[in-house]
Formats: structure tokens, sequence, C-alpha cells
């Protein structure tokens, strides 16, 4: 049987999956979205809850934030109730009403949702006193904040999984024990009342910079994803990317990265955004001939591209504004290269994966016209550009959310009134609206339980300077590595790397291990906040710009998303193509390499970032074309293909090429090109022929 009618067969068994069917894929493998389902009419009060909390924060947008405390307290305590309406404990999704049950909610659910709504709005209540109270807590203090705390382990639990609440537990038992730890660990201890004044009545713990910035920011963010969504954007990136890519070979994969790429500038989950293009570009890859696990593949490293991708990098952007005190177009600016590789180095592998397949292009009468898509939808792209516009002016983040989903708004009753009329218009209008505060609510349950949860690990590091032992650690560990290939390599006749160079490089291993390690079961967003706190201090204390360190571990811990065993959005993907999940995760991994590869480069070399100190175009230009040039060189070798077919050797003479090339030194990137030209000059040249025979 040929190759041909091996794809002709495989494409014979590709279905659509139906609506409900991709939501049970992304209920399955995204804690997040596992949402029970809830008898009336606890449906109704759920819902309006949820709404009025996304009306809170549209007003607050728009028109003045509260007082930080109130504000943060406020919007956890609500968080916190619902999260416990929400979710199960058990996984059961629904429950009779009885007398342990009322309407329809076990008992246990509505003590810890009301606990925790009290234990929240508690220290804004006692805001005038809290300066007294700070050091010198009472006991009832203590009381709500224990309960607090409780609360949020269990909410985590329930909404995301164990890892979180595990870490958080053993940072907690760390400050408790900390006479008991050993080495440089060992610190006096905290008793319960201090570690929960730190932790509750402080700005260091559970209110601190985590869950003001996702109040404050993120909700907005998610909220503007969701309304972008809902009047089409989400479908008019898709439609542009099958104009624009569709027609070359293995167009179905270009579509996918392109669209992709196009899909996380307004939305930052991984898994939502394998589920959203994946449900059109998995099938149409496996129908044009792409194995089944390289399908979901593909999808899974484009679409975590998203977390990275401006101007909502995910909810990342604003809390480096935090913690950098940076202005968001400076973040914005930097993130622009780094996404940019990532995306080419998918596109480039599926390129020469379908050169070496043979794979076809979509027909003309599967491509959509681009000038009808435009003409059609173009009126979607206005909120976008609205929130690009006021970001760039200066003002501030929320402000631009809130302009932006008004626009929204504005556009979705220019759309329900032109197909349905004014008073039918209107009527759609408020659905429209109604659904999406809603599910923009329920899609920020989680990462505010988790951003509060992550405040107790950043409280605890903060109460013990436990960072700082860690990074003591790692470099010295690091530096020990350092002097001992210095000195196996001595018999060189020069230097190949010097003892401080080869100290950075295994720090940054080292904190890239750990990255993807913390960010298995973990959100990007709560990864990211505990790697600023632990692994961020390792970097800086080797000299790395703080803007540099951001940017790695933030990078490395998107990567945990398609890194196996717990690649989620790999799985995602291979739950709609039908495919093996660890070999569709491994996959993924590899198309990923150009996200991999580009932390270490600008790490080296910080020019690549565009704002960083020290700027000059030669050293931005010297890192940029040896990226580019080395991720080409990478892809090929791990494709088995560049031109034409490679020689073993000649694979392993790119792998050498590519480490010279993205190397931000001159005479290295020479070298490497030096390696690589022979062998594209052959490839070429078996190329011509080919296509002469």
């Amino acid at each position: 049987m040929t190759g041909d009618q091996n794809r002709q067969d495989t494409a014979e068994d590709v279905k659509h999956m139906t609506a409900d069917e991709l939501q049970a894929i992304e209920e399955t493998f995204d804690p997040e979205m596992r949402f029970r389902t809830l008898a009336w009419p606890m449906t109704l009060i759920t819902a309006a809850i949820l709404f009025l909390l996304s009306c809170y924060h549209f007003y607050t947008a728009g028109f003045g934030i509260p007082q930080a405390t109130v504000h943060r307290g406020l919007h956890l305590g609500v968080t916190l109730l619902v999260v416990f309406l929400s979710f199960s404990a058990f996984g059961k999704k629904e429950i009779k009403p009885g007398i342990l049950s009322p309407f329809g909610l076990p008992l246990i659910d509505w003590v810890l949702g009301i606990a925790g709504l009290m234990a929240a709005l508690y220290v804004p209540w006692i805001y005038s006193d809290l300066a007294f109270r700070v050091g010198n807590p009472l006991p009832i203090d203590i009381i709500m904040g224990t309960i607090l705390i409780v609360v949020l382990l269990e909410a985590v639990r329930r909404s995301m999984g164990w890892p979180l609440p595990v870490i958080a537990l053993l940072f907690i038992a760390y400050a408790y024990f900390g006479k008991s730890m050993p080495g440089i660990l060992v610190h006096p201890g905290a008793s319960w009342s201090n570690i929960v004044n730190h932790l509750y009545l402080t700005s260091q713990g559970i209110y601190g910079t985590a869950l003001g910035v996702i109040a404050t920011y993120v909700f907005h963010f998610v909220l503007f994803g969701v309304m972008a969504t809902r009047i089409g954007l989400g479908q008019l990136f898709i439609d542009v990317a099958s104009a624009l890519a569709g027609r070359y070979a293995g167009g179905p994969a270009k579509v996918s990265v392109l669209s992709s790429a196009l899909l996380g500038s307004i939305s930052g989950s991984s898994i939502a955004n394998t589920v959203t293009t994946g449900a059109l570009t998995i099938p149409a890859m496996i129908r044009i001939g792409y194995p089944r696990h390289f399908a979901a593949a593909v999808e899974a490293a484009a679409s975590t591209g998203g977390q990275i991708t401006p101007p909502v990098m995910g909810a990342v952007a604003f809390l480096m504004i935090e913690y950098l005190g940076l202005p968001l177009t400076t973040i914005l600016t930097a993130a622009l290269v780094p996404a940019f590789m990532h995306f080419f180095g998918v596109l480039v592998q599926v390129h020469l994966e379908a050169r070496r397949l043979g794979l076809r292009g979509l027909s003309p009468e599967e491509i959509p016209n681009a000038w009808k898509v435009l003409k059609k939808g173009w009126l979607t792209v206005v909120p976008l550009l609205l929130l690009v516009a006021v970001l760039l002016s200066g003002r501030t983040p929320f402000a631009a959310a809130f302009w932006s989903i008004t626009a929204c708004i504005v556009v979705l009753i220019i759309q329900q009134v032109r197909a349905s009329g004014i008073v039918d218009g209107l009527r759609g209008t408020a659905h429209g609206v109604w659904e999406g505060f809603i599910l923009g609510a329920k899609q920020s349950l989680s990462v505010t339980a988790a951003a509060a949860l992550v405040g107790v690990v950043i409280g605890v590091v903060t109460l013990t300077g436990v960072g700082f032992k860690i990074a003591y650690m790692v470099t010295s560990v690091a530096q020990d590595w350092a002097g001992s290939i210095h000195g196996l390599l001595a018999f060189l006749p020069f230097e190949l790397m010097g003892v401080p160079t080869l100290t950075l490089l295994f720090t940054l291993m080292l904190t890239a291990i750990v990255c993807i390690l913390m960010g298995c079961g973990i959100p990007t967003t709560a990864n990211y906040i505990i790697m600023v706190a632990v692994a961020a201090p390792i970097l800086g204390m080797l000299g790395v710009q703080p803007l540099v360190a951001h940017f790695f571990v933030f990078y490395y811990g998107v990567l945990a998303d398609v890194t196996p065993p717990v690649a989620m959005a790999a799985y995602a993907g291979a739950g709609i193509a039908g495919a093996n999940a660890f070999k569709a995760g491994n996959t993924a991994f590899r198309l990923s390499m150009g996200k991999a590869l580009v932390p270490f480069v600008f790490a080296f070399q910080p020019a690549l970032l565009l704002v960083t100190d020290n700027f000059t175009w030669t050293a931005f230009f010297l890192a940029f074309s040896g990226t580019v040039l080395g991720i080409w060189a990478l892809a090929a070798a791990v494709s088995n293909w560049l031109f034409a077919q490679l020689y073993w050797y000649e694979r392993i003479a790119l792998v050498l090429a590519a480490i010279l090339l993205v190397a931000p030194d001159l005479i290295a990137t020479v070298v490497g090109l030096l390696l690589m030209a022979p062998i594209a000059a052959r490839q070429l040249l078996l190329n011509k022929r080919a296509a002469a025979a």
C-alpha cells in the first residue's frame, strides 16, 4: 500500500467533534473548566453572582478602583463563595436537594463558601485598625486568618488539583519547623500566630501583589477575551489565517500556527486555544496526511504561544508591571521577538515535515476569500485595535480593558440589530452580555484562588528568606560544575568558555529544569509568581538583568504545558486527534524548541529583548539572525529534511551548527554558518536534480 493510500485511509475516519465533545475534552484536561451541574434555583443564583462580579469589575475599570485591600478582599471573597458553588469536592456533578444538601449543594460546601467570603472580607472590614493589628494580632484575627488559609487550600484543590496546595503546605511547614531544617535551610522558625499575621494581615501574603494584579488587571482582560470571541474575533482570526497560509504545503498546519498566534493575542489559555482552533485545524491536518500525533502536537505547541503573545500575554504582562516597575509598553516590546521566534520555530518544522511527507495545501474551494472575510468581519477587529491604541497611549491597562469591552458590547449591538432588528437585536445583545459576563467571571475563579494561595508561598519566602538561601545553593552547585568542566577543557589550545560563563550556563539550566517541574500541573501565572520569588534572585546574583530573569522563568514555566509527563495542552490536542497522548506531548515539546532555545539566547545577549540596558542594533541583529538560522538548522536536524533527506552525520553537524549560531558571538556564528553551508548546498543540488527529473 502506498503512502498516499495510507493517508487517504487515515483521513476517512477523521470526524469533526461536536461542541459537547470538545467541551468534554477541555474539562478532562483543564481542571479549571470542570464546573458542576447545578440544580434549580442554584443555577440562576450562581449565574447572577458571576454576572454581578463582572459588572463590578467592568464598572471599577472605567470609573475607579476602590482602596486596594477593599478591592482585593471583595474580589477574593465573592470568588471563594462561587468556587464552592461551582466545583464539587470529588467530581460528583449533581446532588439532589435535601437536609444535608440545601438547593442541591452539600452543606459543607455552603459552610466553606460562606466562611471564605467572611474571612476574605474581614481584613477590609478592620482596615482602619489594621496598622495597629499587624505584628500584634487579636485572637479573632488568628481565627479568621486560619479559616481563610484552610478554605483557600481546598478551593484551589477543587479548581486546579493537588500540586499547588501541596507546595503551599510544604512552605507553611518550612516556616513553622524552621529549627528542624537541615544545613543552610535552618531558620529560627515562626509560631502559628506569626505565620498567620504575616500571611493574612500584611501585604506580603494573601492580599499581596499576585491577588492585586488578578483583581485589578487580569479579570478585565479575561472578560475582554471572552467578549471578543463572542463577537466573532476568534473566528475571524482562523479565517484570515486560512486565507493567508492555507494554500501552501501542509496548509492546515500553517493555518494552525498563524491562527493560534492571532488568537493568543486575546486569550492566554493553552488548553482553551488548543480546543478552539484545534477543532478545525487538527482534522484538516490529518485529512491531508499529517500523522495524528503530529497534528495534535502542532496545535498544542502553537496554542501555548498564546501565553507569550502581546498584548495580553495571559496575565504575566501585568504582573511584570508590578514586579519590575516598568511601563506596559516596555514589557510588550520585550516580548515581541521571543514570541516571533516561538511561532517561527513551529512554522519551520511543520513546513519541513510537509515537504518530507509530500503534503499538499488546501484546495481553492477550502480556502476562504481574504477580502470577503475582512469585509464581513472587520468590525470585530475594532475592540482589539482600540485596546492596543489605549495601551500605547499610556493609559492604565484596566482603562484599556474598559474601553475595549465597551467596544465589544457596541459591536455586539450592531451585529444583533443588523441580524434581527432593533427589539430582537437589543434582546439578543442583553443575552450575549449576560452569557459573556458569566463566562468571563467563571474563567477567573481558579486563577484568583491560585493567586491568593501563591500569596501564601510568597509570604513564607519573605518571612524566612528561603529564596536567597535557594539562590545561594544553586549558584554554588553551578560554580562547582563550572570549575570541573573548565578543568576538563584545559587541554584545549584556547579557552572555549570561562568559569563565569559556564556558571551562568549551568545556573540557567538548573533554573529551567525547576521552572518546568514547577509548571507540571500549576498554571503559568502561579508558576511565574513562585519562580520570581525563588528563581529570579538566583539569576540576579549572577548579574542577569531583572527583565531578562523574569522573561526566562516565565518562558520555561509556559513550556511545561507541552512537556511530558504533564503536557496538558498536548493531551487535549491528542484527545481531538485520537492520538497517543504521550507521543503527542513529546512531539509538541520538540516543536516548541524555539521557546526552549530563545531564553538562553537573550540571557547571554539581552539585546534580543530590544529594551534592555546597553542595547545596540549591532548586537540585536547578530543575535536575531543567528537565532533564526539556528532554529532552522535544528528544525532540519530533528525533521531529517532541509531541502532533501539528510545523512545521519549531516543531522549531527546541523545540531552543532545550531548551537553555534544561537551563541551570541560573531566567531561562533561564522563557524556555525561554515558548518551549515555545505550541507545546504548539497541539499539544494539534490532538490534541483529531483525537480528536473
